[in-house]
Order: structure tokens, then sequence, then C-alpha cells
């Protein structure tokens, strides 16, 4: 295709608002398409262009918008939507995984590796940072229950989109191109091995992604992809593929866990107590659903999961936040008074 223009890249008026006079006239714009550990890919209207991430800059991810000139990296845009998780370990850090997405398509392998909980898991990132969730389960070809997993993922949410594909199926990832149309930006989404390289290479039509078979004792799979990065697709629309994630920990998501589980919140409101913890308190609405087959054990006990792991992780890195003020005021008061000397 032809260079591509901003719009095609995805700009639209929430990023263009953003922009001074001056700015327009002695920057330019892109956007992040490659993320490396001390460098970034850019595409604007000046084509493909790499910066290194100067010390302190802000933190970025594939899909930022960014103002850049002949020498340095400028900033990053206000995004749209963010997709982040507490960082792998026990670290005291956030870890930013893609920006200004449209749609995500969360993808899980219709064999042992398939749960409910992960897709819920994934499902509440997707709804706290107010993105399009699209769920996709590969390996349709080889699994003779596909419909009746499939009907299991939908009754999560009567809305949700769901599909079972075959990967090598131009018929099945015919059914995803709609997502997929200018300026819109989709990302994949999921574990190791469960078929995102081999979706990838089929919404491109050519085989541009490393795919990996799986171990057969434990349906598990290898990484193959390595690092995020924008690809461009037929249709015109931009397609993120990131590395599987063998953990995903939530943080700052207390509300899209809560509309992961609307049903569950909605139960809640009609429990004798406002305090009800749904464990064995009586005239509780969330228990009665689970006895009368309404609501599933597994459904409430990932809530609750949910629930304590965001809490937890939100109050780490909010201490990690406060301890780094501290630290930063020190450090300027230390300077300020070092400043205050030299003048006597």
């Amino acid at each position: 295709m032809n260079a591509p223009s901003l719009i095609d890249l995805g700009l639209r008026p929430f990023f263009q608002q953003q922009l001074s006079l001056e700015e327009l006239e002695t920057c330019s714009l892109g956007r992040i398409i490659e993320h490396h550990k001390s460098e970034v890919v850019i595409l604007g209207d000046a084509g493909i262009l790499r910066y290194h991430i100067p010390p302190n800059f802000d933190p970025i991810c594939v899909g930022d918008w960014l103002l850049f000139n002949n020498d340095r990296l400028v900033r990053v845009l206000e995004r749209q939507s963010l997709f982040q998780r507490k960082a792998a370990g026990s670290a005291r850090e956030r870890q930013l995984i893609a920006a200004n997405l449209d749609t995500v398509f969360i993808v899980s392998s219709l064999n042992d590796d398939f749960s409910l909980n992960r897709i819920e898991r994934y499902l509440a990132l997707a709804k706290e940072t107010g993105v399009e969730p699209v769920i996709i389960l590969t390996k349709a070809d080889l699994c003779s229950e596909a419909e009746s997993i499939r009907q299991q993922v939908q009754q999560l949410d009567s809305l949700l989109s769901v599909y079972c594909v075959n990967s090598l199926d131009n018929e099945d990832i015919s059914l995803l191109k709609g997502y997929c149309q200018r300026g819109k930006t989709v990302a994949f989404m999921g574990s190791s091995g469960v078929g995102k390289s081999t979706l990838v290479n089929g919404l491109l039509g050519q085989n541009e992604m490393e795919t990996g078979g799986i171990r057969e004792q434990d349906s598990k799979g290898r990484h193959t992809t390595t690092y995020r990065a924008i690809k461009w697709l037929p249709e015109g629309g931009l397609l993120m593929d990131t590395p599987g994630m063998r953990e995903l920990q939530l943080s700052d998501a207390k509300e899209g866990i809560k509309l992961t589980f609307a049903d569950i919140e909605s139960l809640a409101e009609q429990c004798r107590f406002s305090d009800c913890q749904h464990q064995n308190e009586p005239g509780c609405a969330v228990l009665n659903a689970i006895e009368t087959g309404e609501l599933s054990t597994r459904r409430l006990e990932n809530f609750q999961k949910l629930l304590r792991e965001e809490a937890h992780n939100s109050a780490t890195l909010a201490q990690k936040r406060a301890k780094d003020r501290a630290f930063s005021k020190m450090v300027n008061s230390v300077q300020d008074q070092a400043r205050s000397a030299k003048k006597y």
C-alpha cells in the first residue's frame, strides 16, 4: 500500500485536540509501531523512524502517539485506552501492554488450556479500559465439543461476541475482518501457544509471524512472539500482536471486574445486608442463586479471587508511588538547600 496517512494510523479528534499551534509548527506526530528495550520505531508522515528512549521519559508502549523533532522524542499524547498489568513476579511496577486500541481479540484454544477463569480475567482488563472485547476460541477443527464450550463462554455475557475458529480456514478468518477496517487498531491477547500468530498470519494473508506447536502432554505452548509490534492489514486496519502472557496480574481494575461480573453485582444488591460477603449470611441473594443453579460456584469464587488480587496489587502499587513521591521530594529539598548554600 501507499505511505499511510495519520488517519490511516488511527488519528482522530481526541488526539488532534491535544496539540498546540506551536507543536504543530515545530514537531512531527507519529505512532509507535514497535517497542524494544531502549528504542521505539515510529511511523508517521515522514515514514519509519527509530528513536532511542531518553532517560526519565514518560513510560510508553506500542500504540502510543508521540510528538518528536529531528533530535528527540518530545512527549507522549494522552491515551484513549491503555492496557496495563502489574509486572510479573513480586515487583511493585506496572507494565504497559498496548495503547489506543479499538478492539481486543481475547484468544483461547479449545484444548486442555481452555479456562473460563482466564477469559474472565482478560474481560475485566478489557472492560476497565473501555475497549471492545471479542473472544476467539481456536483449534475448533480439533475439538468435538466446540459449540458446547462456545455456549459456556457466551453465558458469561449475552452481548459478548464469541467465535470458534480454525485459524487455517479462510472462511473462519473472514468472520474477524469486520473488526479490522481502516484506522481501527485491534490486538491479540492470550496465553502462549493458543494460536495468536497463526491468526495474525491468516488476517495478514501471508506467513509473516513465526508459529510454534504445543506440547501434547499438557497443551502448553511456546512463545513465538517476543515483542509487541503493529502490522498492516489488507483491509487497512492495524493489528497488534503481543507476546503470550504466563501471568496477568490485575491492578487498578476494580470497575472492570465489577462490569465483568455484573450479574453477581446485581444479585448482591438484593442481599439482606449491604455488607454481605456471600459466605453464610442469612438472606444472601448470591448464595441463593447458587442453590437454584442460576449462578455457578466457580464464577463467584473467581469474582472474589480477582477482587482480592486487585485490591492487594493496587495497594502495593500505591505504596510504591507514595514512596517514590517522598523520595523525589527529599531529593528536590536537598538540591534546593545546596543551591541556596552556593548563594552565600
